[in-house]
């Protein structure tokens, strides 16, 4: 399965967990886009969030609404933005690895769903990858790299 196809099915499924969980509400939710980049940096990641919602019936602006907040890489603004995000409070904050830790201080019962290239446990995001505990769940992205062995060739 590519990147960009895991990313469109779970951001659907982790998005409609907490949307049902609230699905009394008359107000639209509201989702919280928390990232320690720039848009520009992340737009192919965005528009596949917006397939993955799609796909589960969610199209922002009709009847989902997603605050995003980016931190430029100014990794300061994140607990700001963190905070923001809870004071608005969105059924779900998605987070990227540099962004993890201000949502976990900001709100420990909000969901919060990350993405992450580094483990997680190792990273303090969650106590074990079976059970992860608290209100922090998400994807960690591995790539095995092959070793290669360099050979010459000598005439």
């Amino acid at each position: 399965m590519r990147r960009r196809e895991f990313i469109r099915l779970f951001g659907s499924t982790v998005v409609a967990w907490p949307l049902t969980a609230r699905a009394q509400q008359a107000a639209m939710p509201v989702i919280g886009f928390l990232n320690g980049g720039s848009s520009k940096g992340y737009q192919s990641l965005v528009a596949a969030f917006h397939q993955g919602l799609s796909e589960s019936g969610y199209v922002e602006g009709q009847n989902l609404a997603i605050e995003y907040r980016w931190a430029d890489g100014d990794y300061e603004k994140l607990p700001r933005l963190a905070t923001d995000l809870v004071d608005r409070h969105v059924s779900a904050i998605f987070a990227n690895a540099p962004a993890v830790p201000a949502a976990k201080v900001a709100t420990t019962t909000i969901p919060i769903v990350f993405t992450s290239g580094g483990n997680p446990i190792e990273l303090g995001f969650v106590s074990s990858l079976s059970q992860p505990g608290g209100n922090v769940t998400g994807v960690e992205f591995f790539e095995q790299r092959a070793r290669c062995k360099t050979v010459r060739v000598t005439a």
